[in-house]
């Protein structure tokens, strides 16, 4: 693997797409980038955009130092992985931007470890217009060697890398934070269609959401000030916030309007009621997780 960036390696990206697509012109506007697609409409708008595009992955493997994959699906990475490391040339190190599980990581360097090839998941958070304006946030994992190397071929792109640890930590955080995206829209969803039946504008419950004493409420002082350091003592208990989510319930079926998410948080709390939980603040409902998926999530003591 590359030690070292002097002079700074050519990059090649696989996958042209909207994600891969922003990529390339992103570094295309700081220095050549090779990169390839099989959909040929995807390689020539690529190429318009200042890229040098091949017909296959091999025409890459041979110009470009540093590979970044920006591609559809696990399977696809990991083959892709394959030919690059079957290529007459092999890239001394890969950078996976796609969005994967942490196995597939996981998987992809144990190849590319057989073939002394570096290997970091590095996925991007955030959306189009950042990722061709330069301005990428970075989930990285991967051993330290290979992490140094990865870091300078991203910063320039870069609005912030968070390095993560270990290989698939990345790729990890990245799945686990576009879940809560994804469950917070259908909460949201749930949510306005109750202000909707309320007659309450968009605007004004936006508003209201939009206060640390809304929507970062359970982050901040619950999650931050509660959790981290398993402080339950006073604050807003289970069994009150037992009772809210109950009239929560209530109210959708009076307003009519089916919820699938809100519905689905209350059973943890009866879970925590039934189990002594009641007295303590509603953040005590980690203990389930705690006892579930066996993690701990005291990391701190209070200061």
């Amino acid at each position: 693997m590359i030690d070292r960036l002097n002079p700074a390696p050519v990059i090649g990206i696989i996958g042209l797409g909207n994600a891969g697509g922003a990529i390339a012109a992103a570094f295309a506007a700081l220095a050549p980038v090779h990169g390839h697609d099989q959909n040929v409409e995807r390689r020539n708008r690529a190429a318009a955009n200042g890229v040098i595009t091949h017909d296959d992955i091999g025409g890459v493997a041979m110009a470009a130092d540093v590979i970044i994959l920006s591609l559809p699906h696990p399977d696809i990475s990991l083959a892709v992985t394959t030919q690059l490391l079957a290529a007459a040339r092999k890239p001394p190190l890969i950078i996976e931007t796609s969005t994967v599980t942490p196995q597939t990581a996981i998987d992809c360097a144990a190849l590319c470890a057989r073939h002394d090839v570096g290997f970091v998941d590095a996925a991007i958070a955030g959306g189009v217009a950042s990722m061709a304006s330069g301005e990428m946030t970075f989930f990285m994992g991967g051993d330290d060697a290979a992490k140094v190397i990865a870091k300078q071929v991203l910063e320039p792109v870069a609005a912030d890398i968070y390095d993560l640890g270990k290989i698939g930590a990345g790729m990890g955080i990245k799945v686990v934070n576009n879940a809560v995206m994804h469950a917070l829209m259908v909460v949201l969803i749930e949510a306005f269609s109750m202000s909707k039946k309320l007659e309450v504008s968009s605007d004004t419950f936006i508003s209201i959401l939009n206060r640390e004493e809304g929507m970062l409420r359970p982050l901040v002082h619950r999650v931050q000030e509660r959790m981290k350091y398993a402080d339950f003592d006073g604050g807003m208990s289970v069994t009150n916030a037992r009772k809210d989510s109950c009239l929560a319930l209530e109210t959708a079926q009076q307003l009519g309007v089916p919820l699938f998410a809100i519905s689905a948080s209350h059973t943890p709390y009866e879970i925590a009621e039934a189990n002594g939980l009641g007295e303590a603040d509603y953040a005590a409902l980690s203990r389930l997780w705690e006892a579930w998926a066996k993690v701990i999530f005291k990391d701190a003591e209070k200061p």
